[in-house]
């Protein structure tokens, strides 16, 4: 049964992430845009019977629960706590975040090393992550999860750096969201 040790803001006015003593996972990140995907996940299931409740990310010691944007914070923390609470450890590796890239292509394993060593550390921080889906040319796939996914910061600010990071590579890499 994971304890909260605290509860941060995100750069997304409508996600919160819920910092854990205890982990939920061990290197494994779980993400659920709906309660249909949260299925056969105990702790997320529990998370979309809130009203309210958009999205569900966590990983090891943190969970991001994003909201549709129409409930009242602090009465939506006080019940989300509790199914956080009384949640197991999860390592069901069917709802592994896994990334499709070949690390054959040198393009795409010098961007997701800029990626995972400038990018990932403050999304991660901020209760969210993204995905490398893949490299078609020069037209890089990227995916958010958590906070991420609906912030207008990673839709727009983000976005643009990691651009800017991917044409330190290719000059001519477009990035777009999938």
């Amino acid at each position: 049964m994971p304890r909260i040790a605290d509860i941060e803001d995100t750069p997304n006015p409508n996600a919160v992430k819920f910092v854990l003593k205890d982990r939920l996972s061990w290197g494994r990140a779980f993400s659920f845009d709906s309660a249909e995907s949260a299925a056969s996940d105990p702790l997320a299931s529990k998370l979309f019977e809130i009203p309210h409740v958009v999205n569900v990310y966590y990983m090891d010691k943190w969970i991001t629960v994003t909201q549709d944007g129409e409930a009242d914070w602090p009465k939506l923390v006080r019940e989300i706590a509790m199914p956080i609470r009384e949640a197991e450890a999860a390592l069901k590796p069917e709802h592994e975040i896994v990334s499709n890239f070949d690390d054959d292509d040198p393009r795409l394993a010098a961007i997701r090393k800029l990626l995972d060593e400038q990018v990932r550390p403050a999304l991660l921080s901020d209760g969210g992550d993204l995905q490398i889906v893949g490299l078609e040319g020069n037209v890089l796939s990227i995916r958010y999860f958590g906070a991420c996914g609906s912030c207008p910061s990673s839709l727009a600010g983000t976005l643009s750096a990691i651009g800017n990071l991917a044409r330190t590579i290719e000059p001519d890499i477009e990035v777009e969201v999938v």
